[in-house]
């Protein structure tokens, strides 16, 4: 019986989030590619740079992503990234998700543009990035956009509640 694209995407994702015990080894696979929209948890976690093994961020809950992709739930910010270079967009992200968090908002939008060949910087590190300590307890999840807010040139990156 051959497993459907969905079933092996969910138990991607379930087996990103498992360590295995002591003495042995993980699951030598790698997981398939996610179905156009949305980022698996392995493409969240990949980089070859990044030197500490940080959690990457979640995925959007389907019911959330929905809403936020059929403009049900307001996007509370948009941060449009284009020509601008690693330090600077890192410094205007962090900005950006703070002033976004103090004012309440639940859910933004992050254009990160697809760069040539659609492997840009800025599409590769901006997941990288909200995975580190800066900005990882402010995030509650991301994904790709819809096609109608940017598709694989964007993200939606849901928010934490503010805690007071």
């Amino acid at each position: 019986m051959r497993l459907k694209d969905d079933d092996i995407r969910d138990w991607a994702i379930v087996a990103a989030t498992v360590r295995p015990l002591p003495g042995r080894a993980p699951p030598a696979p790698a997981p398939p590619a996610p179905p156009p929209g949305r980022l698996s948890r392995a493409a969240l976690q990949a980089s070859p740079v990044r030197r500490r093994a940080e959690p990457a961020p979640s995925i959007i809950e389907p019911g959330r992503y929905r809403r936020m992709a059929l403009g049900r739930e307001a996007i509370g910010g948009r941060l449009d990234l284009h020509g601008l270079n690693q330090d600077q967009a890192r410094a205007d992200l962090i900005t950006f998700l703070r002033a976004a968090v103090t004012r309440g908002a639940r859910g933004v939008l992050v254009i990160t543009g697809k760069g040539a060949l659609g492997d840009g910087v800025l599409r590769r590190r901006v997941p990288e990035w909200l995975a580190e300590p800066p900005l990882r307890p402010l995030v509650a999840g991301i994904s790709e956009a819809h096609r109608r807010h940017g598709g694989a040139g964007a993200l939606y990156v849901a928010l934490k509640r503010r805690r007071s």
